[in-house]
């Protein structure tokens, strides 16, 4: 299913307590990016959240599932997990669950933001 615009468009609004939160499309999809860290995933008109060994309980607990890229290869899985509606829903309880997805993409990170091309972006001092 592809993604629509006005889902995407109520995601970041969900999302505004966060702060800059913007979206970057790619294949079909729309990476989801706060303080230059890639937190976030809008496919098909679901939000995934970026998860790790401290929040994915939670999101199994309500029985969400994992992002899948490859229809055909389900066995294959990322880490991120499907956001649970009623969470969507009440954008104080989706801002808690967005923090926790940041600090899982900063730690993943190495603890900073994502240096290089900005999301949308060139590099620096690359000509055309």
């Amino acid at each position: 299913m592809p993604l629509s615009r006005g889902y995407l468009d109520y995601v970041l609004e969900q999302l505004a307590p966060l702060g800059a939160v913007r979206a970057r499309r790619m294949f079909g999809a729309a990476g989801l990016y706060c303080e230059d860290l890639f937190f976030g995933i809008v496919s098909g008109d679901t939000l995934y959240l970026r998860t790790d060994e401290r929040s994915r309980p939670g999101y199994v607990a309500r029985g969400m599932e994992p992002f899948r890229p490859y229809p055909d290869r389900p066995e294959v899985s990322m880490s991120y997990f499907a956001v649970p509606a009623d969470v969507l829903e009440e954008p104080g309880e989706l801002a808690l669950w967005g923090r926790g997805a940041v600090q899982a993409a900063r730690q993943a990170s190495g603890g900073r933001a994502r240096r290089g091309r900005p999301p949308g972006g060139r590099r620096p001092g690359r000509g055309r």
